[in-house]
């Protein structure tokens, strides 16, 4: 083992030096290196028989760290082969017969072997050669490092007292520096114990650098930690000063514990709530971790919101609704004129409600243009019913969260809307409106319209998880009414979850009996007139709803009573005999408000050329879509102007493909598009138009404008064209037919199609239009082309005519023109 050992010690380049026996003292978590003095108390049997021996010998001893210092009774490989030789300055017997020791470190040793093991340890040692002092320049750079790192560690290091900093500072020899400063770093047993195994001053010297550089770093994080929590700390001690101060006060005024008050209100609260056991278990864990924390503390703040939305939320709070049918049906009536369908689906529920005592609410769509009742008609169902009513906005909405709420784990987390629309309600079966459904957008934060398709399936909505609440509330009870503007806005999946209705707009005459009996009443009372002889005439609200208004709703109407109210209020107040009768006649609308807006009824005065009248299915209703069409001498180009969408631009180019397929029977020249260009316009050209329905309109046109064949003035038409001159079935007809009743239209063309959509159209509608349904265009020529005299085809000068038209080739009664007279 001897020759090991000393094999070891060359190959470690260590020099030798003379072999000893000594007695070897085991120590635990601390390396002793040379020219250290190191106070230890010593406990073990063993350690004290050594200390014994070496104090009888010359007062030498070796001192070896243990590689484990849980270990009472080290054996030979739990102790490190390098240790120090060190002697015993001072021991003082304790009380407890434990040991007080003073020993200091002499130099390294190696142990070679192990003499014995009882009663104490001893060893043959070796010592490490006498070193020499290294010098050149990389030592003098490490030496100042060490002495400028050092320096900042003192500062850092408490521990580290300045005596030690000043003698650390005049050490000037590598090794002694080495030793002297890894004594007081804060390192683990390993890496000391490297250092004392080290041989080399100047790798000793690197070492020490760069273990005390990384010790300061740890120090400075230290720093800046320690401060911060002083900081917290030093908040948090004043916070609690206050507010134990403001408890004794309070305690010496004889008030209560504010907060174990709170408590106990909401113990109360939770007694007395009827709420599903599932929602109670959650509340009642709830309350018991507030019970535990500090009012003050943000997380409290947190817990307390939940348990109060919990408590607020009507969970099993269902209101006795309305089961009177007949009473049921005169509110509705009375709210609203007209709106038969929906009025219908509302009374259907009630009747079935009735007989069954748990049903599943409905969930409807109203759909229509603005301002034909459909948020007023939501109000006026929860009047009936007799439930609570809600209404939130879904226009704008974009973000998932706000249908499912914030998850607590977000500052100011709140519900999603359907949840607090309910806490508003305070009850669990209301009239839920949810408006404007089909105005929703989406974007990075989700799709809002996804989250209501859980809300608005009465398949999923008795489990409707809000993020916020996490934990399962039933909708079946409650009733959702959503209305819209234009159905295709809404996507499919949602449509697919909701009983759509149809909201059209109104006629004229439902308008005048809406104004009669609602808006003027509403109006007069709100512009403080209801006690003043104020009376409007029925032809002066024909006049407002013909001349000031042009919409499929009464919003606008409305606007319009209400403006003559404020003129005649002031009247009224400036006036000093003010019981004088007020009523307000054409005559008078003109006078308060001003010239005529729209026309009505002057459809064109005489028939024109390439002048064409069709109906459009617009967000407000129906309107009249007034189509034309110019030829001028060209090279076959077709111009499209109007805004029109892609839909109708592909109906522009079917609808001219199949007036050149039947040039022949029009008169006109085989290649008659090769010489001119085509020119279509569709006026206001700053809205957008699009759809297939004007295909019938635009081969009219433009059948009109090629052979110079006059459109009656009194006829209006709609359909979709294909390249084999069918009509094919469009959409809206009841708003369109609306708008050519309106605008004084007698003759309106549909496809035959949509003869099936007659029977939803009022019949005082009907008896005011001549519907005329058409399979094919040829049908569609002969009611809208009026044949002249042929002078009138040709006029002076009209060469583009000239060139295009064959007179003598017109076949009139191919097309379904009657001949006109004088016609050769």
């Amino acid at each position: 083992m001897s020759e090991e050992r000393s094999a070891e010690t060359q190959a470690g380049g260590a020099p030798e030096g003379d072999a000893r026996v000594l007695p070897l003292l085991p120590i635990r978590d601390i390396v002793v290196f040379p020219n250290m003095v190191a106070p230890l108390f010593i406990g073990r049997p063993k350690s004290i028989r050594a200390l014994e021996q070496a104090v009888s010998r010359g007062r030498e001893l070796v001192l070896a760290a243990q590689r484990s210092a849980e270990k009472d009774e080290p054996g030979v490989d739990d102790i490190y082969p390098v240790g120090t030789l060190g002697q015993v300055i001072q021991l003082m017997r304790l009380p407890d017969q434990n040991v007080k020791v003073l020993i200091e470190g002499k130099s390294r040793a190696r142990i070679l072997r192990f003499t014995q093991e009882k009663p104490c340890f001893a060893c043959e040692i070796e010592l490490f050669g006498k070193e020499n002092a290294p010098d050149g320049p990389k030592v003098d750079v490490l030496l100042r490092g060490i002495h400028a790192a050092f320096e900042n560690y003192a500062k850092l290091n408490k521990k580290v007292s300045s005596e030690v900093q000043e003698n650390v500072a005049r050490i000037q020899q590598a090794s002694r520096l080495s030793d002297a400063v890894a004594t007081h770093l804060n390192v683990k047993l390993e890496d000391r114990q490297r250092l004392l195994e080290m041989a080399d001053p100047v790798e000793r010297l690197e070492e020490v650098y760069a273990l005390l550089q990384a010790d300061i770093e740890v120090l400075e994080v230290d720093k800046r930690i320690r401060g911060r929590v002083k900081n917290q700390l030093e908040k948090s001690q004043k916070e609690y000063y206050l507010n134990e101060q403001m408890r004794a006060i309070q305690k010496e005024l004889g008030e209560r514990d504010e907060f174990k008050n709170e408590i106990s209100e909401l113990d109360e609260q939770l007694e007395a709530k009827q709420m599903p056991d599932e929602a109670r278990e959650r509340c009642a864990k709830e309350i018991k971790k507030l019970k535990m924390m500090s009012p003050m503390s943000a997380e409290a703040t947190v817990v307390r919101n939940y348990i109060d939305w919990m408590l607020a939320l009507p969970w099993l709070s269902n209101k006795e609704q309305n089961k009177d049918i007949a009473g049921a049906e005169r509110i509705l009536n009375e709210d609203h004129f007209g709106l038969d369908k929906p009025k219908q689906r509302i009374l259907e529920f009630l009747a079935v409600q009735t007989l069954v005592e748990t049903m599943k609410g409905p969930i409807l769509c109203l759909v229509g243009p603005p301002g034909v009742g459909k948020t007023s008609l939501g109000r006026s169902i929860a009047r009936a019913t007799d439930r609570d009513f809600v209404r939130i906005s879904l226009g704008g909405v974009r973000d998932e969260a706000e249908i499912r709420g914030h998850r607590r784990t977000y500052i100011g987390a709140l519900p999603g809307k359907i949840l607090q629309g309910l806490k508003r309600a305070g009850s669990g079966n209301p009239i839920f409106l949810l408006d404007e459904v089909d105005k929703m957008s989406m974007d990075f934060r989700g799709d809002p319209s996804s989250a209501l398709l859980e809300v608005l399936d009465p398949e999923q909505n008795h489990t409707f998880n809000d993020h916020y609440l996490d934990i399962d509330y039933d909708l079946s009870s409650v009733m959702f009414v959503c209305t819209a503007n234009v159905l295709q806005e809404i996507p499919r999946p949602l449509q697919d979850r909701m009983e759509i209705i149809q909201l059209p707009g109104y006629i004229e005459s439902e308008k005048l009996q809406i104004a009669r009996e609602h808006l003027v009443r509403k109006q007069l009372e709100a512009n403080g007139l209801k006690a003043s002889p104020v009376e409007f005439s029925d032809a002066g609200l024909l006049e407002l709803i013909r001349y000031h208004t042009r919409e499929s709703g009464v919003r606008g109407l409305e606007r319009e009573i209400a403006s003559i109210c404020r003129k005649v209020a002031r009247e009224v107040v400036e006036k000093t005999k003010r019981e004088s009768q007020i009523r307000i006649t054409p005559a008078q609308v003109k006078k308060l408000l001003g010239i005529r807006r729209y026309r009505h009824g002057e459809i064109e005065e005489e028939d024109r050329v390439g002048l064409c009248t069709g109906l459009a299915y617009t967000d407000a209703g129906g309107e009249l879509l007034q189509t034309e069409v110019a030829v001028v001498p060209g090279k076959g180009k077709l111009v499209v102007t109007g805004r029109l969408g892609e839909v109708m631009q592909e109906s522009a180019n079917a609808a001219l493909s199949y007036v050149r397929s039947r040039a022949k029977q029009l008169g006109l020249v085989p290649d008659f598009y090769s010489k001119v260009d085509i020119h279509i316009h569709v006026p206001e050209g700053a809205t957008p138009k699009d759809g297939p329905s004007a295909g019938i309109t635009i081969a009219t046109a433009a059948a009109s404008a090629l052979t110079r064949v006059p459109i009656r003035a009194n006829v209006a038409m709609t359909g979709e064209i294909t390249l084999r001159g069918r009509v094919l079935p469009i959409g809206g007809l009841k708003e369109k037919l609306i708008a050519a009743h309106r605008s004084g239209i007698d003759t309106v063309v549909i496809p035959r199609r949509n003869e099936k959509d007659l029977k939803e159209i009022p019949s005082h509608l009907k008896r005011g239009l001549n519907l005329l349904p058409v399979d094919h265009m040829d049908e569609v020529f002969g009611a809208a082309l009026a044949l002249e005299d042929v002078s009138g085809f040709l006029q002076e000068g009209d060469h583009v005519v000239e060139a295009i038209f064959d007179v003598s080739a017109v076949r009139p009664e191919e097309i379904g023109v009657t001949h006109p007279a004088g016609m050769n």
